[in-house]
């Protein structure tokens, strides 16, 4: 059975687990539909990545299914880690977690009359970004940008999951593969994992544009794990009484951190216009509204742009006025 999901007649089984995404991009390679369209962005202006790495060794932890108490562990196929995460809960104390705390010398973040850091909406839609200031004059007449130096605590709380592939002896000497999992803790908030780093970033003038430059930093956390010992007989151990598993690992937390220092610019892209994705066919409606405006300007129009009126009042044109209307005397 099939099931067509593709406007443009692309059959997928539905026993397909994965799939291809659509942009709606297209070029047929000839320049002459290219143009140039201005665009509102985030510049980055300086950056570094930072690796880090935490150990965590877990003991006597207990891991499902039960094995029979009769059993034996002979080997060990492969080990999985990967982090823990509820889609139904984000504050779920059980999610793994790296909150950044960050302070700078040599600048400042920009606050509130309650000391709280000013954030601004940074490019993944949510307030990521907090604006820096600092004393550029010096740096300025060198027309060079001016270092700021940060140190930043990283707290990992959380859980992650460990999976096991083991081959299982029974006591008829069968053997059998079985898969062991564990829902790991490697930190709490009252003993969170703490990691500490340096780092140095440039920054722009703070007086030659219009907007103070920002700054932003996000992580991403892996973890690799293998047994405590590396000895099956002394890290896997199968209660006698219940026939659980329990097992002694160590757990390795590997964080890339990267942090910008960003400005706000507009820029011109070379287009080849907006993409078009084709929409699935509704059997009842015959139209359908557009997304998208289109552009109206001179090059995409034909019609040559008006240039726009001056202000009915300009100092500039008139260097005797002072800037009150003139009355007659009657």
């Amino acid at each position: 059975m099939h099931s067509n999901i593709k406007p443009d007649g692309i059959n997928l089984s539905i026993s397909d687990k994965c799939c291809v995404g659509e942009t709606g991009c297209e070029f047929d390679g000839t320049l002459r539909n290219v143009k140039s369209e201005p665009v509102f962005v985030q510049k980055v202006y300086d950056a570094i990545l930072v690796n880090l790495q935490a150990i965590s060794t877990v003991t006597n932890q207990v891991f499902r299914p039960k094995l029979r108490t009769s059993s034996r562990i002979v080997k060990v196929l492969n080990i999985r880690c990967k982090k823990f995460f509820n889609p139904c809960n984000i504050f779920d104390p059980c999610n793994l977690t790296v909150k950044s705390n960050t302070d700078l010398s040599g600048g400042q973040f920009l606050r509130d009359g309650k000391g709280r850091d000013i954030e601004v909406v940074g490019p993944d839609g949510v307030k990521t970004e907090k604006i820096v200031y600092a004393d550029t004059k010096e740096c300025d007449r060198e027309n060079r940008g001016t270092p700021v130096f940060g140190t930043q605590t990283l707290k990992i709380t959380g859980n992650v999951t460990i999976e096991i592939d083991v081959v299982v002896l029974d006591s008829r000497n069968r053997r059998s593969t079985v898969t062991l999992k564990a829902n790991v803790p490697v930190g709490t908030q009252a003993k969170p994992i703490v990691l500490t780093n340096f780092f140095e970033l440039c920054i722009p003038s703070v007086f030659d544009s219009a907007f103070f430059p920002r700054f932003a930093e996000f992580c991403n956390t892996t973890c690799e794990t293998r047994l405590a010992t590396n000895s099956i007989a002394r890290d896997l151990r199968i209660c006698p009484e219940t026939g659980e598993v329990i097992g002694d690992l160590i757990i390795a937390l590997c964080l890339s951190c990267e942090k910008k220092i960003i400005v706000p610019v507009q820029l011109c892209v070379l287009s080849t216009g907006f993409p078009e994705l084709s929409p699935i066919v509704s059997p009842i409606c015959t139209t359908f509204p557009r997304l998208f405006p289109e552009q109206i300007d001179e090059a995409s129009t034909g019609i040559p742009c008006k240039p726009r009126p001056r202000p009915l009042l300009s100092l500039e044109d008139d260097e005797d006025s002072d800037g009150y209307d003139e009355y007659d005397e009657d």
